[in-house]
């Protein structure tokens, strides 16, 4: 078994990574957003598919773009924060499938099944999507995922040709702690796990 991470790193990653609702000015640059993909493009999906497609929504022109979407109580957290990110996934993913996952030929099985293939884009494109959130804290962003916007919109918009389909929205920066609310209640492991 590896060494485990250090309390700090999980208190970043997991035990004090709020959802921010607020953020400062602190831009984020070309370098940290292609850094943090570096990270999460290595978490596993299914036939290492990589479903998910990512767009980095940064400058005032592509937020405006964006603002007609949201629902209203996500407006002034989203054009403060440094970037939005739409989280979707390539309804064509598996036509990357032989250069991404050459030991077996799995392309037919959703070529010919597309139940199957929405399936899976959206269940390994949502996994994907956490990756992004894990690696954005281990980069020291802090992050707002939301879903209080219209996915119709955001497709008409930024996915015009119908290929990609939106999962969430979520916004990186440098968190504004008074956007923070205190830390709700989790389950206990009794209440949501058992070891058989």
């Amino acid at each position: 078994m590896k060494a485990p991470l250090s309390a700090t790193a999980l208190d970043q990653l997991f035990r004090e990574g709020h959802t921010y609702h607020g953020f400062t000015a602190e831009p984020v640059s070309d370098a940290t957003l292609r850094q943090l993909y570096d990270l999460l493009k290595w978490g596993p999906t299914a036939f290492n598919a990589q479903p998910a497609r990512f767009v980095f929504v940064r400058s005032p022109e592509a937020k405006e773009r964006l603002k007609p979407a949201l629902s209203p109580g996500n407006v002034a957290q989203t054009m403060a924060a440094a970037a939005t990110v739409i989280v979707g996934w390539d309804s064509r993913f598996h036509e990357h499938l032989p250069r991404l996952y050459p030991p077996y030929d799995a392309k037919p099985l959703f070529d010919k099944d597309p139940a199957l293939t929405e399936f899976a884009g959206r269940r390994d494109a949502t996994l994907q999507g956490a990756y992004l959130m894990l690696a954005a804290r281990a980069l020291g962003l802090d992050c707002g995922p939301m879903a209080g916007f219209d996915g119709a919109k955001v497709e008409a918009e930024f996915f015009p040709d119908g290929r990609h389909r939106t999962i969430f929205l979520c916004n990186l920066g440098n968190g504004d702690p008074a956007g923070v609310h205190p830390r709700n209640p989790r389950l206990d492991f009794e209440d949501a796990a058992q070891i058989l």
